[in-house]
């Protein structure tokens, strides 16, 4: 591998404003998993989503392509991040070497964003992606999730599946601690 983005989810708009939190890009585990990442010598990016909050699948695109993506890329994604590397990889026939999908999101009747998730899984993404791996939680907290697991693997049945006993939606305050050693040995895998 060569290098790795890690893709942010989404947020409410108060916290994208409120200066109590940091960028989602700097939140949760992302930060402590790109140095981990730096220190195996795999250039790792955590781009910023614009407008998390009310996420425009054409401006994230446009700010995820300023980036390097090719046949030796990792792509990590949370919640609804993973949501748009899948849509993303379907649309665009892009090999990379690994997707790691922790807490998919992908819509839901709570919380619906449009033409976000307007989109059909290509199932021939499989066969253009060296792994395909989703972590989630048995405590997960947030509606759509387990939604989303079950559409990834039955459209990409060769997806591996792991379930953590902890972690709900993996955020810093449901873990205890920005480290996530369980993602990391999935990247490294």
């Amino acid at each position: 591998m060569n290098n790795a983005l890690i893709i942010h989810g989404m947020c409410d708009k108060e916290e994208y404003f409120s200066d109590a939190y940091p960028s989602l890009s700097n939140s949760h585990w992302l930060p402590w998993l790109q140095k981990q990442l730096l220190i195996r010598n795999i250039s790792t990016q955590t781009p910023e989503m614009p407008e998390a909050y009310h996420p425009d699948y054409n401006r994230w695109s446009a700010e995820f392509e300023r980036f390097d993506i090719n046949p030796g890329t990792i792509l990590i994604g949370h919640s609804c991040g993973v949501g748009f590397l899948v849509r993303w990889l379907s649309e665009h026939k892009q090999p990379v070497a690994k997707l790691v999908s922790v807490a998919p999101w992908m819509d839901s009747p709570e919380r619906r964003l449009g033409s976000f998730f307007e989109f059909t899984i290509d199932k021939d993404l499989a066969q253009r992606v060296g792994k395909i791996s989703i972590l989630f939680s048995k405590t997960e907290i947030v509606f759509g999730v387990r939604e989303a697991v079950e559409l990834i693997r039955k459209e990409l049945p060769l997806t591996q599946v792991n379930l953590l006993d902890s972690g709900g939606h993996f955020t810093r305050e449901e873990m205890g601690t920005d480290k996530f050693p369980e993602l990391l040995d999935m990247v490294l895998q």
